[in-house]
């Protein structure tokens, strides 16, 4: 089976479940590797009361023996400490007397195309699996591929270079990406983040929330990942897929992007040189991937999300029990939720490349992965050889 997983859970239910299925047997992996990544998710300035409740950890329910992957799906638990304020409205159990149905959609949400679908009469059964609480479970996820990744000295980093009006060069932004970590808005540059900040203030006095823009960046990855020949194979096709499907995501590009639409040929393509008998690049526009597949630079990704919708101004809406103009209702929510986004889309990167690596390498252990990995490696760099008979490899180039 390909290198995937799946997600169940309510945002006030008892927990979110991760299954990652496809992962090769032999891969150390231990509750830490994928914790890290929990934390850094709920951490973030502007988050909401939510994350003051929550403890973000994963208990492995299968697929991990003594530290080690089985070959079999991994199944993760994280639990919903909220779940305790909820339960007479969202246990499983049958009840005497249904709870309030909420009956007030937010604009900009799944509440009142969900309801339309499924039929529903409670917004509440769109809205709890609708919540961004579900990317707890992704992440989990990611860090199982993240750590399959890193065996093979592949590293993932992530930047926020906008939010509101404040805003940092995205080149610098992916260049820096390392640092990012060291700020709340996960922005390298300190006078930028403060700026930020001060924005994501401004928005929550106004009882309002803002979006921005971040920058994901995978390094160390061989050429050859992805492929031209079917469109469901091209990486750029499938990494962009992944990142939109994360919540209030509206936009996404590779390397310069949109930016490409307004510069000529001779100033997007990324030039192929010569250095030291090396075959490298004079930049990174293209964002390491051509005609659907890595070609050796870091893979940049970045994405544009909306303001979240529930927010304390509440909106516009109609009241779909009565037909009557009302405003939308409301629950903790964030005032900024894109340092988190970024976190989440590493993790999203972090699960299509993991499963392009397989494609090419193999998916039944590591050991034969390793082997696989090495014995490509050497074969493109015997292969690509300059007349002086130096090998010619690539050599790391920029962010973009």
């Amino acid at each position: 089976m390909r290198f995937g997983f799946s997600t169940s859970g309510e945002s006030h239910g008892p927990a979110e479940v991760a299954l990652v299925h496809g992962v090769p047997a032999g891969l150390s992996l231990l509750a830490d590797d994928v914790n890290r990544d929990l934390w850094r998710r709920q951490q973030g300035y502007g988050r909401g009361g939510r994350q003051k409740i929550e403890k973000d950890e994963i208990e492995f329910l299968g697929g991990v023996r003594h530290g080690y992957t089985l070959g079999s799906p991994v199944s993760m638990l994280i639990r919903n400490r909220d779940y305790a304020n909820w339960e007479a409205r969202m246990t499983p159990a049958p009840v005497d007397k249904a709870p309030d149905p909420v009956t007030l959609p937010r604009p900009g949400h799944a509440d009142l195309a969900g309801m339309r679908k499924y039929a529903f009469d409670d917004l509440r059964n769109v809205l709890e699996r609708s919540s961004a609480r579900e990317t707890t479970a992704r992440v989990a996820a990611g860090g199982v591929a993240r750590k399959l990744l890193a065996e093979f000295g592949v590293e993932i980093h992530s930047a926020v270079y906008r939010i509101g009006a404040a805003a940092y060069d995205k080149e610098h932004a992916a260049r820096d990406a390392r640092q990012a970590d060291d700020s709340e808005v996960r922005c390298p540059d300190p006078e930028v983040s403060e700026k930020m900040k001060a924005e994501i203030d401004a928005a929550r006095y106004a009882r309002d929330a803002l979006g921005g823009e971040f920058v994901v960046v995978a390094e160390g990855l061989p050429p050859g990942l992805g492929s031209y020949v079917d469109w469901r194979d091209k990486l750029d096709a499938r990494l962009a897929a992944a990142v939109m499907s994360i919540n209030a995501i509206k936009g996404v590009e590779v390397g310069l992007g949109f930016g490409v639409a307004s510069r000529r040929s001779s100033e997007v393509q990324d030039e192929i040189v010569l250095e030291d008998g090396h075959i490298a690049r004079t930049s990174n526009r293209l964002g390491g991937i051509e005609g659907g597949m890595t070609n050796g630079e870091p893979v940049v990704v970045g994405a544009a999300m909306k303001p979240i919708s529930t927010i304390a101004k509440a909106l516009k809406t109609v009241d779909l029990s009565t037909g009557e103009p009302s405003r939308a209702f409301r629950e903790r929510a964030d005032s900024c939720a894109v340092p988190a986004a970024a976190v989440i889309g590493e993790s999203m990167v972090a699960v299509v490349l993991a499963e392009a690596f397989l494609e090419k390498f193999g998916a039944d252990n590591i050991t034969d992965i390793h082997a696989a990995h090495a014995a490509y490696i050497a074969r493109i760099t015997e292969a690509e050889r300059t007349p002086a008979g130096k090998p010619v490899a690539n050599t790391p180039g920029s962010a973009l």
